[in-house]
């Protein structure tokens, strides 16, 4: 299969973080990438040079993901510079503006994490979906969309309620679309990490590779990175996992698993 030719994927957030490892580890599979940042920044171009060394095509879509109503033009932008596209990555998100009592909680937090983490992959989903339905079908080409969500979506932290809210959305999202676009040949699927090196775990990530190597907080003793989202969405968008649509993929080490 010549990768290369046919398969484009649509990254949000990817300027950083998982982002990032998801678009450079799809990059080196062949995939054409069409990265996505709030706005432009030396971090998004960073891997925007980085996979121009590649051999594959790449472009910058900035913008802001919560305004639904540039979703389309979003996706044609990529779509003229890269071919047509067959994976979307819904990928960016944010966390709490505030750790603290789940009582404290402010309108405006709650309603920030819903805006970006669950309503605008819901919508832009949405538009892929209608993308890949319109144009003429190509069943030598396999289609996905791919929710980064988080193990927060099943496992409940007070102090980040509305964070965990907003994922435990997002993953019924992913299976309400599974159940729409079987017969349209795209599926669907939702990644949940846990622990992850990126800037969102910064501040605390000393704490938790403290309990990973002391406590059986993980099963696998080591903190995640990047480019293991990556394999995971590489496989995941290459078809590497036939007959199955609609799951979750719990890529936290064994972190929610339940024990005895």
């Amino acid at each position: 299969m010549d990768t290369n030719k046919q398969y484009a994927a649509f990254i949000t957030g990817s300027s950083r973080g998982i982002g990032r490892g998801i678009a450079l580890t799809l990059a080196a599979k062949g995939f054409n990438i069409a990265l996505n940042g709030r706005a432009a920044s030396p971090a998004l171009q960073q891997t925007y040079e980085d996979i121009r060394q590649l051999d594959v095509k790449v472009i910058t879509v900035s913008g802001d993901i919560s305004k639904i109503e540039d979703h389309s033009t979003m996706l044609e932008k990529a779509e003229q510079a890269i071919g047509p596209l067959t994976t979307l990555v819904n990928n960016a998100g944010v966390s709490v503006q505030k750790r603290g009592d789940l009582l404290d909680v402010t309108p405006e937090s709650y309603d920030r994490c819903l805006a970006i983490n669950t309503r605008a992959p819901f919508f832009l989903s949405q538009a892929f979906a209608r993308c890949v339905i319109t144009r003429a079908s190509r069943p030598d080409v396999y289609h996905s969309i791919i929710n980064i969500t988080s193990a927060n979506s099943v496992a409940a932290v007070a102090s980040r309620g509305e964070y965990c809210v907003s994922k435990a959305a997002a993953a019924m999202m992913s299976k309400v679309f599974a159940v729409r676009l079987a017969a349209d040949d795209i599926c669907v699927f939702d990644v949940q990490p846990g622990i992850i090196r990126t800037d969102m775990t910064q501040p605390v990530i000393d704490t938790y590779n403290k309990r990973i190597q002391e406590e059986d907080f993980t099963l696998i003793k080591r903190i995640g990175e990047p480019e293991d989202i990556g394999v995971i969405v590489t496989t995941l968008a290459s078809g590497g996992m036939p007959y199955v649509t609609g799951q979750k993929i719990s890529a936290d080490a064994g972190l929610v698993l339940p024990r005895f």
